[in-house]
């Protein structure tokens, strides 16, 4: 038995796991087990990659396999992790189609979120570019999934949270890159209505994204820094007389929080202090080329960061809500978590367009994500905002769970049941089960 938690460390339980070294190993484990769900790097919020019974560590299943510069097709085993794919493809200029928040997650885990990035609104999820996948379903037969081969199995699979089988490798395409920089434009919003037209007026651009200070309120609710970002040319590295190298790869983290800081370090005051320096400094520079690596990923070079909320961890509340009525819905949110006096250190709000899975997190509208510390009294707010969120016809995204309601969930989601019936035709249900899987009834 071993002790597991995700990257929020809520909740933290006992169970039992196993460390598949070869492709041989998944098809053992997918024959004779059951109650089961493979782990990548364990960064998933909640509980959706420990197993009722027992979970399978995939991390050992991590070599490259082949990559075809013409195309930019790269097949990878599904262990590999999205830092070591930027290390050794963005020095010969390809770049990840669609990266989420953190570079150290695994390409499996990246397919069972069907993660999304700041250039959702305009060029869709990672599903939408995969071109393939090997999945070992229950039985430990390896199926080969695409667009045109068993397509229900490869679509169900794209953020199916790791419940249609277990992913042995992927194809996905890769993007050019002239440069590893971005072109950052940063647009200061007074307000949560001027930082939803800044994210309209870009949604030509390819990547934007809206920092919020949560703790804002009154005339200045949902006050926000919006970056809007393109892929830095060599003509404007060249312009800029920049020092550093054109393809230069991600540094590596060199802060880190050593142990869990006391609870009392993070409270409304103390985020108040860092969100007025933050605004006030982001609000001096309105155009700067900046690597991609603080730009996609911030909080990667603070290592382990999510020790800065204590010992019994935090919640990210993420939420999607339709455009129609997103301005009163976000409001009546922010507002909520403002009256409250719960601080948010992160909170960041993005542009969305459709899903490609039955489960998949992303529709047309606005995601909103709030981290807050886990608390006796959070649940009750947190419950609160979920039924705003259900009556605006959202939902909640599942790799960042851990709490939400099975009425919720089956609110937030109408093709549950074609995602059911996957399940059931491939053998799935009752073989593959997370925590998740369990708390939601999926």
């Amino acid at each position: 038995m071993m002790r597991l938690d995700g990257w929020g460390r809520y909740p933290s339980l006992d169970g039992r796991v196993v460390a598949a070294a070869s492709p041989d190993d998944l098809a053992r484990l997918m024959r004779d087990g059951s109650g089961l769900v493979a782990r990548g790097n364990g960064r998933a919020y909640g509980d959706a990659a420990m197993g009722e019974a027992l979970t399978v560590l995939g991390r050992s299943l991590n070599r490259m396999k082949e990559f075809d510069p013409v195309s930019g097709n790269l097949t990878v085993e599904a262990g590999v992790l999205l830092s070591d794919i930027l290390d050794t493809f963005v020095p010969r200029g390809f770049f990840p189609p669609v990266v989420p928040g953190t570079k150290l997650v695994t390409v499996g885990g990246m397919i069972a979120s069907d993660i999304h990035g700041k250039n959702h609104h305009r060029d869709g999820g990672f599903g939408a570019y995969l071109q393939s996948l090997d999945l070992v379903v229950p039985g430990g037969e390896t199926v080969h999934c695409s667009r045109e081969n068993n397509s229900e199995l490869f679509f169900a699979t794209i953020g199916g949270m790791g419940l249609t089988g277990i992913i042995a490798q992927a194809t996905m395409t890769l993007r050019t890159i002239e440069t590893a920089w971005i072109d950052q434009r940063t647009v200061v919003a007074p307000d949560l209505g001027a930082a939803l037209q800044a994210l309209d007026d870009s949604s030509e651009a390819t990547y934007s994204v809206a920092w919020i200070d949560c703790i804002a309120g009154g005339a200045a609710l949902g006050r926000s820094l919006v970056y809007v970002g393109e892929h830095a040319t060599r003509d404007q590295l060249a312009a800029a007389q920049s020092e550093r190298g054109v393809l230069a790869p991600a540094p590596r983290a060199k802060l880190g929080v050593p142990l869990e800081l006391p609870s009392w370090t993070l409270n409304r005051a103390s985020v108040r202090a860092f969100n007025e320096v933050y605004f006030r400094a982001g609000s001096r520079t309105e155009q700067a080329l900046v690597h991609f690596n603080p730009y996609f990923f911030p909080l990667d070079g603070v290592d382990q960061w999510n020790r800065i909320y204590g010992r019994r961890g935090f919640l990210q509340h993420q939420c999607v809500v339709p455009p129609d009525n997103a301005h009163a819905v976000l409001s009546e949110i922010l507002e909520r978590f403002s009256r409250s006096g719960k601080a948010s250190f992160l909170a960041v709000l993005k542009k969305l367009g459709d899903g490609t899975g039955p489960l998949s997190f992303p529709m047309p509208g606005y995601t909103l994500a709030l981290d807050v510390r886990v608390t006796d009294e959070i649940f009750a707010l947190l419950d609160e905002i979920d039924a705003i969120v259900v009556r605006a016809g959202g939902r909640l995204y599942l790799t960042k769970d851990a709490r939400q309601s099975r009425d919720t969930f089956e609110a937030g989601y109408p093709r549950l049941d074609e995602f059911r019936q996957v399940r059931r035709a491939v053998g799935a249900k009752g073989r593959l089960q997370s925590r998740l899987s369990s708390r939601l009834g999926i």
